[in-house]
């Protein structure tokens, strides 16, 4: 065995015995070793620094309540976390999760592939990422409120504008973030800085809202460009019905594809007309409503209780942008089946090391969430260069910048793969790329 795999092996029986119930993390942690050998191979002098080791704990993680009043008048008490897992290359960037599967295991796992996906976009921004059990589904504007300004009296004694920028993830819109902002300007006084994803009357940047959709886009564009293919006219299956599906669609729209599902956790629509993405956004981010209600607005579109990923229908293109793990190894054999050429994650590690591994075997392009969900931090990060320079750019101007990060994204991703004898692999690509800014600022921060 050589000396890269038994560090690698080392390492990985380490974490497996300090963290054995906390399976998305180490989901996420071996998806990364199983690529990362060459770049230890050539560079022992990660191994000698026990550079794995390191990065794999994060410098600093903490767990705090959240009590709060609901419209009852009871008292109810939610449990929070933050983990800012690696600032070697900026302040830790990561997003604020509310769901009721939210636990350190996930937030561990996010705040992971966080810290490669930061590397991706070439700004400089570590990675973290937090959350809370808390499902702001089914709750009122004022229970919301009091929800987020009791968890953000506790997390704002922790971030700040130099230190670590939460933003916005499942569960955490546009209504939260303003909440939250709002409580942290009470706190501690106006520092736009403080948060991402803000309202563009307080700081926020134009086309934030659309950036991981949209970059997601520009990414498989990318990809089909490089091997001789366009998005015109190609059919799309898209899981989700949220922030990053419904511009998602948009863009896939404008770019010449048809889009013929979105979904949501009871089941999903299908419109072989392509799916209008304007009802979508009316039904989700305005009345909050179920996409069943679809259906009954667009006569040429059916419902359907279950998963997309169960429906049997030919397709180009597969876009999972609901959450983790929601394509399993069976489905991804209907996929294959299904004649899809590509999948592109948009949402964080939504297929199972099974499913990828039947992606791969079957030659599928395969672009990893790190690379290809990474517009909306990519745009996190440029809101923030607009907060400490006082300015805000045209939303052509942001949304030329993110096609350009996309591209990189995925040109560096193919390079790395190229360079490290895995020539295809985007997956390997984007994990050795990712990591290979990190390393380095490691190496030359000395052991800290």
């Amino acid at each position: 065995m050589s000396k890269a795999s038994e560090y690698l092996e080392s390492v990985q029986k380490s974490i497996e015995q300090r963290d054995p119930n906390q399976p998305e993390f180490l989901e996420a942690v071996t998806n990364f070793f199983t690529t990362i050998k060459p770049v230890l191979e050539k560079h022992p002098e990660y191994i000698d620094a026990n550079l794995l080791g390191r990065l794999t704990e994060p410098e600093r993680a903490f767990q705090f309540r959240v009590p709060w009043v609901d419209d009852q008048g009871q008292v109810q008490v939610n449990r929070a976390f933050r983990v800012q897992f690696n600032s070697a290359i900026g302040p830790y960037k990561g997003g604020l999760r509310f769901h009721p599967t939210v636990n350190l295991s996930i937030v561990k796992f996010l705040g992971f592939e966080q810290i490669f996906k930061n590397s991706l976009t070439g700004l400089p921004i570590g990675g973290g990422k937090g959350g809370s059990d808390f499902n702001p589904k089914g709750k009122s504007d004022g229970e919301v409120m009091r929800f987020t300004q009791s968890f953000m009296t506790e997390l704002q004694k922790h971030i700040g504008p130099d230190l670590d920028v939460p933003a916005g993830d499942i569960g955490v819109g546009g209504r939260e973030i303003g909440y939250l902002y709002g409580q942290y300007k009470r706190l501690n006084g106006s520092q736009n800085g403080i948060l991402t994803g803000k309202g563009l009357s307080y700081g926020g940047s134009l086309a934030r809202t659309e950036a991981t959709g949209f970059g997601l886009l520009y990414y498989v564009d990318a990809m089909l460009k490089d091997h001789g293919q366009t998005l015109n006219n190609k059919k799309v299956k898209v899981s989700g019905a949220g922030n990053v599906a419904i511009y998602a669609v948009q863009k896939a729209a404008e770019l010449g594809a048809t889009v013929l599902t979105v979904s949501d956790s009871n089941g999903f629509v299908y419109d072989e007309n392509g799916i209008d993405y304007k009802v979508v956004q009316q039904i989700k981010e305005v009345e909050r409503g179920r996409i069943k209600d679809y259906a009954d607005r667009v006569k040429t579109a059916t419902y359907h209780e279950g998963s997309v990923w169960d429906f049997d229908v030919d397709y180009d293109l597969a876009l999972p942008c609901a959450t983790q793990n929601e394509i399993d190894g069976k489905q991804a054999k209907l996929v294959v089946k299904d004649g899809a050429q590509l999948v592109a994650a948009g949402a964080n590690m939504p297929s199972t090391p099974e499913a990828v591994k039947v992606f791969r075997d079957a030659n599928l392009l395969y672009g990893p969430a790190k690379a290809a969900n990474a517009g909306g931090v990519a745009v996190s990060a440029l809101e923030m260069s607009q907060n400490s320079a006082r300015l805000s750019w045209t939303f052509e101007d942001v949304d030329q910048r993110l096609q350009k990060i996309m591209q990189n994204i995925y040109h560096e991703s193919a390079d790395a793969a190229n360079e490290y004898g895995v020539e295809g692999d985007y997956l390997a690509g984007a994990n050795i790329a990712g990591f290979l800014k990190v390393a380095d600022a490691m190496m030359a921060q000395g052991i800290v």
